[in-house]
């Protein structure tokens, strides 16, 4: 009898992992989506203003870093 109950536990705690497992990769998910939408947006703005365009090469390096982070 304390064997099973001592397996309920243990299923218990399981499926308290998977789901916290799976909340953390549907955020990594989202966090993804996101950064690619802003790397999208950085990119498809176009300017002759060299300050303009620096500001954004080193804002797609960020977003580029941050989505290589995150896997």
């Amino acid at each position: 009898m304390a064997n099973a109950l001592g397996n309920a536990g243990a299923g218990l705690a399981s499926d308290d992992e998977r789901r916290a497992a799976a909340q953390d990769r549907a955020a990594r998910e989202r966090q993804r989506q996101a950064l690619n939408l802003q790397r999208e947006n950085i990119l498809s703005q176009r300017t002759s203003n060299p300050a303009r365009r620096a500001a954004l090469e080193a804002a797609l390096a960020q977003v580029e870093a941050q989505i290589a982070a995150i896997g």
